[in-house]
């Protein structure tokens, strides 16, 4: 991953339209799942 030279100053990027209730979901699941991954692994790097 490369590294930005230049630090953006916003508040959020996207468009300026709260999120649909779609996509919370969609985001929450995401989330959710990158957490459950992260569980397996730790788990699995102290079996060893």
């Amino acid at each position: 991953m490369k590294t930005r030279k230049k630090e953006l100053d916003v508040d959020f990027i996207g468009g300026s339209e709260p999120l649909t209730k779609e996509e919370e979901k969609r985001i929450s699941d995401i989330i959710k799942s990158r957490k459950s991954k992260q569980k397996v692994t730790a788990k699995n790097q102290k079996q060893n």
